[in-house]
């Protein structure tokens, strides 16, 4: 009786184990078939949104394709060719402004330097983009999209391996773009700890991976994974990296390495030159009244092609034929657009007024109005005020910010230092005003000798040409001394109607007379003075003060 008992508990569990293992077949079997019906009711709504397709943004439409596409640098991008198209490409860094051709021309010297005789570039090889400012990682190492990282066992995402406790390498940008270009935009604003593992893989040539779940000797560890971990993932890439930001905001172990490139900011003519492609391509009307107003207010090609599209879409809008001043006005209106500084010099001759050289934004010289006033006072009561420009700047370091007057103010310090010491001249006995009228805060040293010419004028109420600019540093001993941007503050002179510039001597080069201009290198003071009015000063101060 007792073994029936047991054969009963027996049959009983029996049952129940069988009941337990059929309902988990079949609730497997239902959880199939309902992945299944979800995956094919997702994969339908993914392919529904796929047919939708607004249409392509005119900018994108228009970016540059081929070499003869990129308007207004000509010689940045023959810089990239010389950088990249050789048999020993370079690393390079461009400088710019926003919507000026810098991801276009990188692409475009890419598919040139592919076709080059005796370069590295083999036909397939990748352009990979990246910016920097989307791009993340994680302190852990767990992902990161650039270097590359590791899924160990026990984190979710760890692959295929995970189960069988197999870390999972997963390769980053830097490895995608091997044999190619990695093109970083605003890598100006790469976090520090990428920057530093970047140039760790620029000199490496490969990316080595880490992880605390890889044993060497393990045999179910896959043949490829003990390679990567072995030799390392291959990262033999060229980097070309854009920014908005100056060279002294990029680390110097990053410029080191690299060519620097600067792309201009595009002039009124190149404007008029990208609209005009977008205008033959797209066939749109417009007045040429309005086509000068959007070169106006437009200084990036961007810009330009997103005001027209705009404009004609009003045009559209309100059953136009074609686009008319008022158009573009009232877009320019309703999009808070500034103009463009693009200014003309007078012809004639004034008192206190020089044209002077800057250099604004990225390599694109600007002419400045300098102005100044000069009249006697009462002994010991003078006083010189300056208008227009940074009177202090902060220097900003690792561990602090150091305050000091500004490149400007110190040259405004330097002339007056000259005129009382070096010429005998009393500047407590007069009032005194130097300005700067561009509506753009100034500083650095170059305006020096206009300065000084400005005061020159003023206190001896000698004119001067309209159609003369200069630009240079003044020492206090009145010695000349070199400025930065010279080439491109001549061919804003140019353009603006000056017919003489003068420089200092240690910044003439021969590059500088295919321009087209007359140009005046001097090392002292006393030969600006000579070139602007054709005077000693020395004979001038001379007469005042015996007088």
């Amino acid at each position: 009786m007792l073994q029936g008992f047991l054969l009963g508990v027996q049959l009983f569990f029996s049952f129940v184990i069988g009941i337990y293992f059929l309902l988990q077949l079949k609730n497997q079997t239902s959880s199939k078939t309902t992945i299944h019906k979800d995956a094919t009711r997702q994969y339908e709504k993914m392919n529904a949104l796929r047919n939708i397709s607004l249409t392509e943004p005119l900018t994108e439409k228009m970016r540059p394709k081929k070499e003869e596409d990129i308007i207004g640098q000509e010689d940045g991008l023959k810089a990239l060719k010389i950088a990249l198209c050789g048999a020993n490409p370079q690393h390079i860094l461009i400088y710019g402004s926003p919507g000026i051709g810098k991801t276009a021309a990188a692409r475009i010297a890419l598919d040139i330097a592919k076709k080059s005789e005796g370069s590295p570039f083999k036909k397939d090889a990748r352009f990979v983009e990246i910016d920097a400012t989307t791009l993340r990682f994680d302190e852990r190492s767990i992902a990161d999209p650039l270097i590359g990282s590791v899924h160990d066992p026990i984190y979710q995402g760890a692959g295929a391996y995970g189960p069988a406790g197999v870390p999972q390498p997963k390769p980053g940008a830097v490895t995608k773009a091997h044999g190619g270009v990695l093109f970083i935009d605003e890598i100006g604003e790469l976090h520090s700890v990428q920057m530093n593992k970047l140039l760790k893989v620029l000199e490496d040539r490969k990316v080595f991976l880490e992880s605390s779940y890889y044993i060497e000797g393990d045999e179910n560890t896959p043949k490829h994974i003990h390679d990567v971990f072995t030799n390392g993932l291959p990262a033999d890439f060229r980097l070309i990296g854009a920014t908005t930001r100056s060279p002294q905001d990029i680390p110097v172990a990053l410029r080191s390495r690299c060519v620097e490139i600067f792309f201009k900011d595009l002039s009124y003519e190149h404007i008029i030159s990208i609209v005009e492609n977008v205008l033959d391509k797209q066939k749109i009307n417009i007045v040429s009244s309005a086509k000068e107003l959007i070169a106006k207010y437009c200084e990036n090609g961007r810009d330009a092609i997103n005001l027209l599209q705009t404009a004609h879409s009003l045009v559209k809008l309100e059953q136009g034929e074609g686009i008319e001043k008022k158009d573009v006005e009232w877009v320019i209106q309703t999009g808070k657009y500034t103009p463009r500084i693009d200014k003309k010099v007078n012809k004639g001759y004034h008192i206190g007024k020089i044209n002077g050289l800057a250099v604004a934004g990225q390599g694109q010289g600007m002419v400045l109005d300098i102005e100044a006033v000069a009249r006697p006072t009462d002994k010991e009561s003078g006083e010189v005020k300056v208008t227009g420009i940074i009177e202090q700047e902060d220097l900003h370091t690792k561990h602090s910010t150091i305050k000091r007057k500004s490149m400007a103010s110190s040259s405004i310090e330097n002339v007056l230092t000259i005129l009382k010491m070096r010429y005998n001249m009393d500047i407590n006995n007069y009032l005194i005003h130097v300005n700067f009228t561009s509506g753009i805060p100034i500083d650095g040293p170059s305006a020096g000798i206009a300065i000084f010419c400005a005061l020159y004028s003023a206190l001896f109420e000698k004119k001067v040409s309209a159609e003369i600019a200069m630009t240079g540093e003044v020492s206090i001993q009145g010695l000349v001394c070199p400025v930065g941007g010279v080439y491109e503050k001549i061919l804003a002179a140019k353009k603006a109607g000056v017919k003489k510039v003068i420089i200092p001597k240690d910044n003439m080069q021969e590059l500088l007379l295919d321009i087209g201009i007359e140009i005046v290198p001097v090392e002292t003071i006393d030969e600006v003075i000579k070139n602007v009015f054709e005077q000693d000063i020395r004979d001038r101060a001379s007469t005042i003060l015996h007088a």
